[in-house]
Formats: structure tokens, C-alpha cells, sequence
């Protein structure tokens, strides 16, 4: 998803107010694609990284795995000002006004090799007034990078960890 699929006009640094094409939905895998009486609130773009831990599997002890440990990203505006932050766990987007959300994975489905997945998350009741305020769906699109390291995963380097650079687009929603 791009701007192009959005006609947005600024109201502040913070937020956006955005009418969004019925297309820009289109575009999606169905499990990803937010619930009909909802509307675009706010877009970012998260540019940082992901780390991930060598560790035994949960499910098979005898294996082991690069493990998601979380995420640290700048949220920027369409213009590349920056807006807030993402960091984790839990899962939280950080507006600069002090508001902020966490949230609940929904769904995820595959965006293309060596990309994170599409995601959709129900947002949980922001705390502080401001860019969070109402946002009822957060969905991760236009993915680049993020997955876990190629690199060997075993015994030798149990507790290593490592840092991957990933970029997607943030974009929240709200009731209409």
C-alpha cells in the first residue's frame, strides 16, 4: 500500500484526516483487510529493526531457533517527519503527543520472501488524548526486510542475538 491510495490532508503533525479509496483494501489478503465502518485516522511508515534470539524451541527442546524478541522503529509521516515510535513487547505504537496504543494480532499472511508478513492488530483503548485516540486497527503493510537471521541457530550460540533492519508502512484505523 502507497500513498497513492490515499488522499490525505494534513491537520497537524500528529494526524492525519484521510478519506481512503474503497480500492486500497482491495489489495489485500482478507484475513489483513479491516472490518467495514472504519476509516484511515493515521499513516506511517516504521523504518528500525528487529531483534531475535537464538533459543530452544518452546514446542521441541531438542531444536533450536532465531526467536522474535521485538521491535524498535521510527514512525514517520508520508512527508518523512517523524510522528512516534513502535517498540516492544508488547507491541506499542508511541505517538510524539504522549498517546499510545497496544494491541492484539489478529491475522498475519504471507507479503513476499524475505519480507515480514501483512498483519492486522485490534487496537486496545489508547492511553492519553491525542494522535492514538480512537484507533481501533493497526495494519502493517509495504513490508521490506525484518525476518529472522539466515545465519546458524544451534547449541555453540544459544543467547546470541541478533539485529535485523526491516521497513513497513503502519497504517491506523478508526471507527467512521
Amino acid at each position: 500500500m502507497n500513498a497513492k491510495h490515499y488522499l490525505c490532508l494534513a491537520a497537524s503533525a500528529l494526524a492525519f484526516t484521510c478519506a481512503s479509496s474503497a480500492f486500497a483494501q482491495a489489495d489485500l489478503p482478507d484475513s489483513i483487510k479491516v472490518p467495514a465502518g472504519h476509516k484511515v485516522s493515521m499513516e506511517t511508515t516504521g523504518v528500525g529493526e528487529i531483534t531475535y534470539e537464538c533459543k530452544t524451541k518452546a514446542d521441541n527442546a531438542s531444536e533450536m531457533a532465531w526467536t522474535f524478541v521485538g521491535p524498535k522503529a521510527v514512525l514517520n509521516d508520508r512527508k518523512g517527519q517523524q510522528v512516534g515510535t513502535y517498540f516492544g513487547p508488547p507491541a506499542t505504537w508511541e505517538a510524539k503527543d504522549g498517546s499510545k496504543i497496544t494491541g492484539t494480532q489478529l491475522a498475519v499472511a504471507p507479503s513476499g520472501e524475505g519480507h515480514l508478513p501483512y498483519q492486522l492488530v485490534k487496537a486496545n483503548p489508547a492511553e492519553g488524548k491525542g494522535a492514538m485516540h480512537g484507533v481501533t486497527y493497526i495494519q502493517r503493510v509495504a513490508l521490506k526486510g525484518g525476518v529472522a537471521p539466515s545465519t546458524t541457530c544451534s547449541a555453540a550460540n544459544k543467547g546470541a542475538k541478533e539485529v535485523v533492519k526491516y521497513q513497513a508502512d503502519y497504517i491506523f484505523w478508526a471507527s467512521n
